[in-house]
């Protein structure tokens, strides 16, 4: 494993681990080690928690070091941990990403609070409070359905005056242009990793990214699909590919429809139990119909893992 001034490398598919919970919507903690065993048996780049797929959202300050704790002890240096430090306050975000850091993870990611429209410039002084905050290399989330993005002077600027910055996850439609931007304008110090259940894999690769961050459920059938797509085999990734993205098409619908599918190929695919693939309230519920064509679509990404 890495040393500590080393830069860890990630590159194809770091998956996030979802929280498995029980019918009274307790955590099932041995269900996430056995999540980080499936990622380090598919020979995965490294996974990360809590994030949205986690529903961190949902999860006390308690039960999220539990949960990074639980992953940092299964991987037991086998597979990178990325320890996802969410808090709309870069004073609270600063505090849990020192604490994950104490615990022994071998990356810091955050999200960008998009809960409220602010400046770019005051984007970079919250990321840049939570880079400065710690010494392991930093990943930074930006999802913001309702406006843009940051761009490559967004990055240049972080990277100029953190030095620790060195991931970009983005999870937004034609962004090809903005991956190479980015590239650029950072003489590639920042990786960019593709979101959104990896939904744009295939049409970034050209673009340069480093990899993608799906959930679990179908990591391993989506690392088959990198390795095809980056070594000049697009037909046969492309072919792989069409029995998951419907299901990612699908789910990707609504978040909770995401983690209610996801939780269930899980245990279709005997990697959680199935009295731990419960989402935690509040959720969306899907109708009967609604479920019955998602469980459909999973089992069309069981029988690609099969086959790939």
């Amino acid at each position: 494993m890495n040393k500590p001034n080393e830069t860890p490398r990630l590159e194809g598919v770091v998956p996030i681990i979802p929280t498995p919970f029980r019918v009274d919507e307790s955590i099932d903690f041995d269900g996430v080690a056995s999540c980080v065993e499936f990622a380090i048996q598919s020979e995965l780049s490294a996974v990360c928690l809590p994030a949205y797929a986690s529903e961190f959202y949902k999860l006390s300050e308690s039960e999220r070091q539990q949960l990074v704790e639980t992953a940092i002890r299964t991987a037991a240096g086998r597979i990178l941990v990325i320890a996802q430090s969410n808090h709309p306050s870069a004073g609270c975000a600063s505090e849990l990403a020192r604490l994950h850091e104490r615990l022994g993870a071998d990356l810091i990611s955050f999200a960008v609070p998009r809960q409220f429209a602010i400046p770019e410039s005051d984007v970079l002084d919250y990321c840049r409070a939570i880079c400065n905050a710690v010494s392991l290399p930093v990943l930074i989330q930006d999802f913001n359905p309702g406006g843009a993005t940051v761009g490559p002077e967004f990055a240049r600027q972080l990277t100029d005056e953190c030095a620790n910055f060195r991931y970009l996850k983005l999870e937004e439609p034609l962004m090809g242009g903005k991956v190479r931007a980015i590239r650029e304008a950072t003489d590639d110090r920042i990786g960019v990793l593709e979101g959104w259940g990896g939904m744009y894999t295939l049409e970034l690769l050209p673009a340069g990214i480093c990899g993608l961050m799906p959930g679990l459920g179908a990591a391993d059938v989506l690392q088959r699909v990198w390795q095809l797509g980056t070594s000049d085999q697009l037909d046969k990734a492309l072919d792989l590919f069409q029995h998951v993205l419907p299901q990612l098409v699908f789910s990707l619908q609504s978040l909770e429809l995401f983690l209610c599918l996801e939780k269930r190929l899980l245990a279709a695919r005997g990697v959680l139990n199935e009295n731990s693939m419960h989402v935690r309230r509040p959720t969306w519920t899907p109708d009967a119909d609604t479920l019955q064509h998602g469980v459909r679509l999973n089992e069309r990404v069981v029988k690609a893992a099969q086959q790939s």
